[in-house]
């Protein structure tokens, strides 16, 4: 492939100031967050409201399952918005994407429940996730082309990190205006009506994000490729190319690491502490937010980091820390959360007994004892499983005690009855401990996530960088990021234990630390 001589964007007349592109660029990053935030504090909510009654861990997975949907059709949208914004330009291109977005967030508050249209509801919410999903996959690869190709070489690695602070604004604004409503409206106008307006609100910053992002100009990068007659006809050829497939695989792993990280901090974090737990969600959200307001100054940090010793050092560190401690500090958040379901679940051992435990997510449980065991991972118990022969009937021992008739309600009275607590005591949680423990998660996921956008800017030529780049990311972090808690919860209750899903971020990490040791390049002196 031929080379173009390109000069650095501090040597061009860049229109617009350095702060006026940042925003006009973690716009779409802003809004994506604010949807990810809504949709997941609303998870528990939404699942009786478009998914079949009669089964709630089913409605739940399926929940989450459509939550993953939308990172489905990612890769999808990164080749085709990728193509067009190596093609026609940066600009038109990622405010293509940032309507389509908007438009299907919005769309959610408006949809009918399954109470009221059936199965269609299900299908419009999946399909509205995959138009969200698909939009967005042109929307990272978009606003990190276009930042990166208007930095000095010497800050890119910081302005770029910008784009990964818009993580604590959408989560603070969600946090915001879910906790005024529930504030301002009953439990059950809440359920009823009220979770409707988070996803209709959205319409204010789908207009200023449009607006604001129609005053930009095109990357001095691209209007030179443009007018020496050099840009790409083939962007996707040339990206999947054999010349750069090493480098895609490469950004396949490392975003893959990403998306463990960011997965498990940001998403399983408030599943677990609301779902298994049990822990109020406005407390979960208060403990939330302020361990991101407090890790949000660090991807400015850690993007100023990456200009002065590189990207590689940086992202590996976040590796190797998140593979190391993940299951430490999910203990912690259990022992510090509701140390009374950890007594508990220590001193009284649950042992479910039956043949054929291989438990379905989507199919339905297929035995008693997948039944069951549904039951219990749904009330957010540890519990082991022992063969019984063929046709023997399914027995549930609960501290030494079996049960004689077996449903969620003999369960749960059957666990309160030995101790279990349904609901976790806010005034026994240390809630400063759970907080630093949150951060800690969030820490790691600043260090990896700050120089990620330079790197992957600098690791691909302006040619195809838009397609190049925006395939693998949502690949890796789109793919494992987004079926995480769905993998997790899956993993949970296939082997009865509260924290074997842990695995799944746990092993993402570790083959990205060693992988980028090995392989990754060092790119923050590289010209773009």
């Amino acid at each position: 492939m031929a080379s173009v001589e390109l000069i650095e964007p501090r040597q061009v007349e860049v229109q617009g100031s350095k702060w006026q592109l940042i925003v006009a660029s973690t716009l779409g990053g802003f809004f994506e967050w604010y949807d990810f935030y809504v949709y997941a504090a609303l998870a528990t909510l939404l699942a009786p409201l478009f998914f079949p009654p009669g089964n709630d861990t089913v409605a739940f997975m399926g929940t989450l399952a459509t939550f993953g949907a939308g990172f489905l059709v990612r890769p999808l949208g990164a080749l085709v918005f990728g193509r067009l914004g190596d093609l026609v330009g940066r600009k038109v291109t990622f405010l293509i994407t940032m309507s389509v977005m908007g438009l299907a967030t919005i769309g959610v508050g408006f949809l009918p429940t399954f109470a009221t249209a059936g199965i269609w509801a299900t299908g419009t919410l999946v399909a509205l996730r995959l138009i969200q999903g698909f939009a967005h996959g042109g929307e990272t690869g978009g606003a990190v082309t276009y930042l990166a190709e208007n930095s000095p070489p010497d800050q890119r690695g910081f302005q770029t990190s910008f784009l990964q602070t818009t993580a604590a604004g959408g989560l603070l604004v969600s946090i915001i205006v879910t906790l005024s409503l529930r504030s301002f409206l009953t439990d059950v106008q809440f359920q009823e009506w009220g979770w409707r307006i988070p996803f209709i609100v959205s319409i204010f910053l789908l207009a200023t994000s449009i607006y604001i992002r129609t005053k930009l100009e095109e990357t001095p990068i691209f209007k030179q490729m443009k007018e020496a007659g050099k840009l790409s006809k083939r962007p996707v050829g040339e990206s999947l190319g054999a010349e750069n497939r090493g480098r895609i695989l490469l950004l396949f792993v490392l975003c893959a690491g990403l998306g463990g990280i960011f997965g498990a901090c940001l998403f399983q974090t408030m599943f677990f502490m609301t779902k298994t737990l049990a822990l109020p969600v406005q407390t979960v959200q208060v403990v939330v937010c302020i361990a991101m307001v407090l890790a949000t100054p660090f991807y400015l940090v850690f993007g100023w980091l990456s200009d002065r010793i590189g990207r590689k050092p940086v992202m590996l560190a976040a590796y190797v820390l998140s593979a190391l401690t993940t299951f430490p500090i999910f203990w912690g958040i259990t022992h510090y959360g509701n140390p009374r379901l950890e007594a508990f679940l220590e001193s009284n051992p649950i042992v479910i007994t039956a043949p054929n435990c291989n438990f379905r997510v989507f199919a339905g449980p297929s035995s008693d004892c997948d039944r069951i065991a549904g039951q219990l991972s749904d009330l957010g118990v540890a519990f082991t499983t022992v063969a019984a022969s063929p046709g023997t009937q399914a027995q549930v021992t609960i501290a030494g005690r079996s049960l004689a008739a077996i449903d969620k309600d003999s369960i749960r009275s059957a666990l309160v009855a030995a101790g279990w607590p349904q609901r976790a005591d806010v005034s026994q949680a240390n809630l400063p401990a759970l907080t630093f423990l949150v951060f800690l998660l969030d820490l790691y996921l600043a260090i990896v996530f700050a120089p990620i956008a330079a790197f992957m800017a600098e690791l691909f030529p302006a040619r195809h960088r838009y397609t190049s780049m925006s395939l693998p990311f949502h690949l890796g972090a789109g793919w494992i990021g987004g079926f995480l808690p769905f993998g997790v919860a899956a993993l949970n209750i296939y082997f009865g234990n509260l924290y074997s899903g842990l695995w799944y971020p746990v092993v993402c990490a570790a083959v990205a630390a060693v992988i980028g040791f090995i392989a990754m390049p060092e790119t923050y002196k590289a010209s773009l």
